[in-house]
């Protein structure tokens, strides 16, 4: 399999049977189907106008409450935070639909956003908008007669080797790569992760090629 970033805008209209997603920090999503691997980018809306925004926060702090100079600037900045809100909603939508468009079956994992916002990562993890990703999925699928699959958050994507199963216990959040002491695969965390969750949907009798 080749592995290259999909154009989220011009999705394929080739149906796969299944596809499985990895979401992270590195890339906002690794997925791979029936033609290959993709990997997607971070939009990193917020933090792209992050600079814009504290600059904006810092002239309203500044004037005189009450006046219409503090009024402008507290327009000036809802309209940045809008703008943020809807860069990263188009991001999301666009992104879901072409998803859906391609595949019969998704398979994501069910993450624990709110536990990853409590953490050192909280910043990164609340632009990314995971939940309000996977919603969307649910929805479009809902609506396009496509089936989402679910796994338990405790399901170790990362950790199982998609070659032989061994389990690597030692893996820890840092090790972006680890090598299976069984049948000696090198793996990249993130794509064996997403590989194991393919493998989830394609387990499953409806979705099993003959």
């Amino acid at each position: 399999m080749s592995l290259r970033h999909i154009n989220i805008l011009t999705p394929q209209h080739t149906i796969n049977k299944v596809c499985g997603i990895d979401l992270g920090l590195k890339e906002f999503a690794i997925i791979t189907n029936g033609t290959g691997i993709y990997k997607i980018e971070h939009p990193k809306c917020l933090r792209k106008a992050e600079k814009r925004l504290k600059r904006l926060q810092k002239a309203l702090s500044r004037k005189q409450k009450g006046s219409k100079n503090r009024e402008k600037a507290r327009k000036r900045l809802a309209i940045q935070h809008e703008y943020v809100s809807n860069a990263r909603n188009d991001f999301l939508h666009k992104l879901s639909k072409a998803i859906i468009d391609d595949n019969q079956a998704i398979v994501v994992e069910d993450l624990n956003v709110k536990g990853m916002q409590k953490t050192d990562l909280a910043k990164p993890v609340s632009d990314s908008r995971f939940g309000t990703f996977v919603r969307y999925l649910e929805y479009k699928a809902d609506w396009y007669g496509r089936q989402l699959i679910k796994v338990d958050r405790f399901y170790p994507s990362s950790k199982l080797c998609n070659v032989c199963g061994y389990k690597y216990n030692k893996l820890k959040l840092s090790d972006r790569y680890w090598q299976c002491p069984i049948c000696g695969t090198y793996h990249d965390r993130d794509i064996n992760a997403y590989i194991n969750l393919y493998k989830v949907g394609m387990e499953r009798p409806d979705f099993k090629p003959v």
